[in-house]
């Protein structure tokens, strides 16, 4: 079993540096075209299932690239971005380094709510729980996942780890870049 994970098309925001977290923002005319020709990468991996969030930069990725894998598209709330709370919709060049960077943030060992951002643990919990039903389900399939940022930092979390630190590595994945794990 594989899965590829595909972090979703450039939007306006992402061009801009916004957090964007679970607001719903469609991809712009750069996001369509990186979907485009990822399609053209992808035809030859046998993809069986197609997994998205069913945030809008995501659904209009995973359905652009639908286009040449011709498969089940199935809309999975588990895999919609971390919520940021009040930084949504803010510039990351607003936004103190150090608490992006933070423990707060980022250590899993950390279950700390802060001014409304969904814990990494909550956010983990979610994402693994639908790995964890996934992996016998469809234990001879190639899945791809067409998600987000934050959310593929815990896919990676789920096949790689935690550090000692409590820290789960983020693979960095651009928009329209992709990952397989394979299981």
């Amino acid at each position: 079993m594989k899965f590829y994970v595909v972090r979703h098309g450039q939007t306006d925001w992402n061009a801009k540096g916004r957090i964007q977290g679970k607001t719903d923002i469609e991809l712009n005319e750069i996001g369509i075209e990186q979907a485009r020709q990822l399609k053209a990468l992808i035809k030859d991996y046998n993809i069986d299932l197609i997994i998205s969030s069913p945030l809008k930069r995501a659904r209009k990725t995973a359905e652009i690239i639908n286009e040449t894998v011709k498969c089940n598209i199935i809309f999975e709330d588990s895999l919609k971005e971390r919520g940021y709370g009040i930084f949504e919709g803010m510039i990351r060049k607003e936004i103190n380094d150090e608490l992006i960077n933070s423990d707060i943030l980022n250590n899993y060992y950390i279950n700390k709510e802060y001014k409304e951002i969904e814990t990494i643990q909550s956010l983990c919990s979610r994402v693994w729980k639908l790995l964890d039903n996934l992996k016998p389900k469809y234990k001879d399939n190639n899945i791809l996942l067409v998600t987000h940022g934050g959310t593929i930092r815990a896919i990676n979390g789920y096949f790689n780890g935690i550090n000692e630190k409590g820290i789960i590595d983020n693979p960095g994945l651009k928009n329209c870049e992709i990952k397989f794990y394979e299981c």
